[in-house]
């Protein structure tokens, strides 16, 4: 498992070679400044001071400021490309946490998402910063050391590269004991919150002891964790002083042999500059970030993006695929089936879904219509497993819906689609568990229908700014993405509403020609109901299922639905005098509708009348008030 992670990382840093070009090269501006930091004073020294040439000597420190001053604006520039590399991943790990936690009810998931997830982008950023600052630095110091007097090499390097080298050796180690630390940390925590609420409970069966002893052994097992994590502090200590200290102790013994030898004096205290201003301070960021930062980063890594897939691969009925000899003809599922569903926001809460009962053959097209609030949302929500039901069953291609056969063979678009950092390819390809060739791709796209705004941000390499992108385009993202996915249900939640109706239609129709796909849409246009061969009319107790035709002539329920639907030609709502009512009762009080000492305006069910100041514009009746 953990050598796969440094593969995965390299598969990361690799796709966004971009980003991490623009990081080295504003990097490089540190690397001048760590050369100048031991450099300038070496010739202020040699060159000026020594020399009796003060100006001189000025002047190269005074170049070396300037080098500071360059550093320091190269440095800033660097947290943007950073932040460039940590955003896309933090991205990648929420999509992991949440489709872990929503797919399949991990209790862990909160806990993932609000603090792991975090230790990871946080621990990323620092590990990115302190490595690219020891390389760099090191770089220019080693260089500078080199064009001051080779000599000086031969007392810096070796000390240096022996505690890099103590300090890698214990990397692994580190991390595994960093791991069993937090497992038992985890464990005694979890232990206490079961013990402290039942403290009562426990003193009054005389359980103490027991507990105690309990809770006793989880403390002397984090105690062993923690030990033989503190053992491998005392090794980053001694890295710290073989790499950085020693080499100033080195400087200061060699120096008469040195100085006998052709170095200069400035040159030694260059290289004294070199050591204790760069590679020390350098050194101990690094030993301290990936020893403490790099564990804990590795550790959360493996608890959010576990080893083993639950992709795809097999068809929908889990075979392999492959056909050796003719077999008999197996009658194929349905692909969605309610049996006797009853689903409610709380025990004593009203049923929004009471007993439904609803078999969808694959390759249909079905539209859920009814009031808002009726509870079509949360039939998507039950389909897709996000729900469980108080009783009845559901089911999706014969299988349970919140097993593992049902994952792969559905893909929900809520009304608010997700877009995160990064490619358009990235994207679009976030549901298959293989690289998607940019030809299935583009077809994709342009079925349905967002192949000129993939155009227009760039292509399929594109870079992603979910904030720049309005509702509706991210909706043809998702809906784009969703259709290149693998499952044969699609279900989509009002995923449509931001688009314009020929949007809307091209969307719907390319989901519906997908071989052997099924489309369940929850409408929100008469468009979307006539264009679906069957429509489920959800209405409390009373749900209807038939064509629209159907439906039309036989619920009164859903011809209401359809007229409401209908767009009113006229900009305001005049009293229906037209209709003749013996009763002299209008159907329709709007805004602008005048008040009229003569006619009742009907409001809510029959037998409820509009009070005075009650109507829709606020004018009280004619005559009245």
């Amino acid at each position: 498992m953990t050598g796969r992670l440094p593969a995965r990382g390299l598969w990361f840093l690799r796709a966004r070679w971009r980003v991490v070009v623009r990081l080295g090269l504003w990097s490089v501006l540190e690397t001048g400044q760590s050369f100048l930091i031991g450099y300038a004073p070496a010739r202020a020294l040699d060159d000026g001071f020594l020399a009796g040439r003060t100006a001189t000597g000025l002047a190269w420190l005074g170049v070396a400021g300037l080098g500071v001053v360059v550093g320091a604006y190269g440095t800033a520039r660097v947290y943007a490309a950073v932040a460039a590399l940590v955003e896309p991943l933090r991205d990648r790990l929420v999509r992991r946490v949440v489709e872990r936690g929503v797919r399949e009810a991990d209790r862990g998931a909160l806990s993932g998402l609000t603090q792991q997830v975090e230790i990871a982008r946080d621990t990323f950023a620092g590990l990115v910063m302190v490595s690219r600052s020891f390389v760099f630095t090191a770089v220019g110091a080693l260089a500078g050391l080199f064009s001051l007097a080779p000599l000086l090499l031969l007392v810096v390097l070796p000390p240096l590269a022996a505690g890099i080298g103590l300090f890698a050796a214990t990397l692994r180690p580190l991390a595994r004991r960093q791991e069993v630390f937090l497992a038992a940390d985890e464990a005694l925590a979890d232990r206490l919150g079961a013990v402290c609420p039942g403290l009562r409970d426990i003193t009054a069966t005389g359980a103490q002891e027991r507990t105690a002893a309990g809770v006793g052994r989880l403390v002397d097992a984090e105690q062993r964790a923690a030990r033989s994590l503190a053992r491998f502090g005392v090794v980053r200590v001694a890295a710290l002083a073989l790499g950085g200290q020693l080499p100033i102790v080195l400087l200061l013994a060699t120096a008469p042999w040195l100085l006998k030898h052709g170095v200069t004096t400035g040159a030694l205290v260059g290289a004294l500059s070199y050591v204790t201003q760069s590679l020390l301070p350098a050194l101990h960021n690094l030993l301290h970030g990936l020893g403490t930062s790099g564990s804990r980063l590795t550790v959360v890594l493996r608890r959010l993006a576990p080893e083993g897939g639950r992709g795809a691969g097999r068809g929908p009925s889990g075979e392999s695929g492959a056909a050796e000899s003719p077999a008999p003809t197996v009658a194929r599922p349905p692909a969605l089936t309610l049996s006797s569903v009853t689903f409610a926001y709380g025990p004593s809460a009203v049923p929004v879904i009471e007993d439904l009962d609803l078999t969808l053959p694959a390759g249909s097209h079905l539209a859920v219509v009814g009031p808002s609030g009726i509870g079509k949302s949360t039939l998507t929500a039950l389909v897709a497993g996000l729900l469980e039901p108080r009783c009845g069953t559901v089911r999706v291609a014969g299988e349970p819906v919140r097993g593992a056969g049902a994952l792969a063979r559905r893909v929900l678009i809520p009304q608010e689609a997700y877009v995160f950092t990064g490619t358009l390819a990235e994207n679009l390809a976030q549901l298959r568990p293989d690289p998607v060739p940019e030809a299935e791709l583009l077809a994709a796209a342009e079925a349905v229908g967002f192949l000129p705004l993939l155009e227009a941000l760039g292509g399929p390499e594109g870079r992603v700014d979910p904030a720049a992108l309005s509702a509706g385009e991210r909706q043809l993202i998702a809906l784009t993405r969703a259709h290149l996915s693998h499952a044969p249900l699609a279900l989509l939640d009002e995923a449509t509403c931001h688009l314009d109706p020929r949007a809307e239609e091209r969307a719907e129709r390319a989901f519906a020609a997908r071989p052997g796909g099924t489309l369940v849409v929850v409408a929100h246009r008469i468009t979307s109901a006539r264009r679906a061969d069957r429509v489920l009319m959800m209405d409390g107790r009373d749900t209807a299922y038939g064509t629209h035709d159907e439906l039309v002539r036989c619920s009164a329920r859903y011809r209401e639905l359809v007229g409401a639907w209908t767009p009113v030609p006229h900009e305001r709502s005049d009293p229906s005098l037209a209709l003749r009512d013996p009763d002299g009762v209008d159907a329709v009080a709007g805004p602008g509708l005048a008040g009229d000492g003569r006619h009742v305006v009907a409001h809510g069910p029959v037998g409820q009348v509009q009070t005075p100041r009650d109507l829709g514009d606020g004018r009280p009746f004619r005559g009245e008030g």
